[in-house]
């Protein structure tokens, strides 16, 4: 059964979207990708499609390929055939004398190395093949990054007997990897590996604490946090990807759960409001306001680093986020400003005179260096 966003719960608020399902028990022989398990499927598979028996198959592959290669590219269209494919070609391997009494496994590695095949000739027209797909992309890569500046555990009330810096970073590193693969189940497989490292943390700290598991209580908002932390790159086309051409007989149980969480997770991001990170709307605002303040002088600050070829360490933490930069005064009349109000602007005043000296004085470094340049030319 394909997955779809429509069918999860409504992830504007964080119990929204948790289920009281239990999570399945972790795996601990997850394979990597890159594993050579994973090479030997596709390389036995290639090389039953060199011998001569194997004729057959591969004109049904070609002309597939051929097929589906033409007009303008459709996801959803094309996931459809794909399946559809796949279940043809699996009836005619277990039919093959190729595969004659062969194990249920070796069918199955088979049809590993078609799908990663055919997934690899094609991920061109199937993988963020549309406007709307490099859309969605960009931004949710733009709001996790404004996410990133203020976002911290409590605010998806995860306890911190959970909080594992160590942990959290492996399935950071899990997640990133995810553009690093172009068959759906390499892609899948960097998915669970995530995951399972979440429901491990998960487990020991269990038997450690003598603490009751609660479902997707614990696991959704850690994932939700270790996806705001990783900002995987396409993230709304990877999971769409998976899909749509990740074989459907293979999305089940555990890798179902894993990979709804996950769609829940990008959901929640996507539709993330104050109430969902138990603030005040207004709060929230300003951070997400702040956020993007902070990324213009980091561009700001970046671009005057390298034209200077010195350090602007100083400048790059003066233009932190900080509560100062939200510009709360802008409508406001002087008359209406409470003494506290006064306080604060002032605070906003020394900040922006802080901040405009350490970049004429940038600036000026810059101008003295353009000089000794042109001088040292001229000598």
């Amino acid at each position: 059964m394909l997955l779809s966003p429509n069918s999860l719960p409504s992830p504007s608020k964080i119990p929204a979207v948790r289920r009281a399902r239990a999570r399945p028990a972790a795996n601990p022989a997850m394979e990597s990708p890159a594993s050579p398990a994973s090479r030997l499927d596709f390389y036995d598979f290639i090389a039953r499609m060199r011998r001569p028996a194997a004729a057959g198959l591969f004109h049904s592959i070609r002309n597939f390929l051929a097929s589906l290669s033409q007009g303008e590219p459709n996801a959803e269209e094309g996931g459809a055939r794909v399946q559809a494919f796949f279940a043809e070609m699996e009836a005619a391997i277990r039919d093959h004398p190729l595969w004659a009494n062969a194990s249920n496994q070796e069918i199955d590695n088979a049809l590993e190395g078609l799908e990663k095949f055919i997934m690899t000739k094609l991920f061109d027209r199937t993988f963020a093949s549309s406007a709307e797909d490099v859309k969605a992309d960009m931004e949710i890569t733009e709001k996790i990054g404004l996410l990133q500046r203020f976002v911290r555990p409590h605010h998806l009330d995860i306890p911190k007997v959970l909080h594992n810096e160590t942990a959290w970073l492996l399935a950071v590193k899990e997640l990133q990897k995810i553009n690093s693969f172009k068959s759906p189940r390499e892609k899948l497989i960097c998915v669970l590996s995530c995951c399972q490292i979440i429901n491990n943390l998960l487990l020991n700290v269990s038997m450690s604490n003598d603490r009751t598991l609660s479902g997707a209580d614990d696991f959704l908002p850690i994932l939700i946090y270790i996806t705001i932390k990783a900002n995987p790159p396409q993230l709304h086309s990877n999971l769409k990807f998976i899909q749509l051409f990740r074989r459907e007989t293979k999305l089940i149980s555990e890798v179902e759960y894993y990979l709804t969480n996950l769609i829940s997770a990008k959901m929640f991001i996507i539709n993330v409001d104050g109430r969902s990170l138990s603030m005040e709307e207004s709060v929230f605002q300003a951070h997400m306001e702040s956020a993007r303040l902070g990324n213009h002088i980091s561009v700001a600050s970046s671009t005057s680093s390298q034209g200077l070829g010195t350090s602007t360490a100083g400048l790059n933490e003066e233009s932190g986020v900080t509560e100062g930069l939200r510009f709360p005064f802008m409508d406001s009349e002087t008359e209406s400003l409470t003494p506290g109000e006064v306080k604060q602007l002032h605070e906003h005043y020394r900040k922006v005179v802080t901040r405009y000296k350490l970049l004429s004085k940038a600036l000026r470094k810059l101008s003295v260096d353009e000089d000794q340049l042109l001088n040292s030319v001229d000598d």
